[in-house]
């Protein structure tokens, strides 16, 4: 009984750790980016910008091309434009 407590808590220990990974939390770890990369970040989205930065920082984390241009311009830390041409996701969303 008490191997199988400690296989089910390993479990729920692995799949907590995976989940926080798919959503970002390892961003933290990455290299920064060469200043003036990009144009000042906002955090907050104005009521027309139907998006909002919200950790999300790869192309496969977005549902569009208009999302993924949104967070290239507007959130820090996005890892969606490898060759700096300022079109993100260039193989999955903006082709």
């Amino acid at each position: 009984m008490k191997n199988v407590i400690l296989l089910v808590l390993a479990g729920f220990a692995g799949w907590y750790g995976y989940s926080q990974y798919q959503q970002g939390s390892h961003a933290s770890i990455a290299a920064p980016e060469p200043a003036g990369a990009r144009a000042t970040p906002t955090a907050a989205a104005s009521p027309a910008d139907p998006f909002k930065c919200d950790g999300r920082i790869y192309c496969s984390q977005m549902t569009s091309c208009a999302e993924a241009t949104y967070f290239l311009r507007n959130c820090p830390g996005t890892k969606m434009d490898g060759d700096n041409d300022g079109v993100p996701c260039e193989t999955q969303w903006c082709r």
